[in-house]
């Protein structure tokens, strides 16, 4: 139903607009949000939860500058925190964000297997087998070897 149609409708049914921005319809005394209302509030209540956090640390923080470094079992850290990776750690973190895909994908099909039937389970195995690609491919190219 488009916007122009809802209005038709409401109007028929006896509601009105109240305001220009926020579509607030009223029927019968009672008051009802429109859909961005809500969105709108939402946003409202984010936004003040992140500037309260903000003015909580500026409150609380420390002034000056901190004398200790970072805690590492008792040593001083020999690298800077922001340095650069070795290569072969982003090909551990494809093949887990891949698997770990795998499981978000998984618990939904695993609810409604049983509806749905054996096109669900024929799907799965192809979303499996592409997994197992993947997979084969790192292997091949040595991503899992540590030596």
């Amino acid at each position: 139903m488009y916007a122009g149609q809802c209005i038709e409708r409401a109007a028929r049914d006896g509601w009105r607009p109240r305001h220009r921005g926020l579509w607030i319809l009223v029927k019968h005394g009672e008051r009802f949000m429109g859909p961005w209302a809500a969105v709108l509030g939402l946003l409202g209540v984010l936004a003040g939860g992140i500037i309260g956090v903000y003015a909580a640390s500026l409150l609380l923080a420390p002034r000056g500058s901190l004398e200790a470094g970072p805690f590492l079992s008792g040593a001083r850290p020999r690298e800077h925190a922001l340095s650069r990776f070795h290569v072969r750690w982003y090909a551990v973190t494809l093949l887990f964000l891949a698997f770990d895909m795998e499981m978000v994908f998984m618990y939904p099909w695993a609810v409604v297997v049983a509806e749905v039937g054996a096109g669900a389970l024929v799907e799965m195995f192809a979303f499996l087998g592409l997994l197992m690609v993947g997979v084969l491919y790192a292997w091949r190219e040595g991503a899992l070897r540590w030596a």
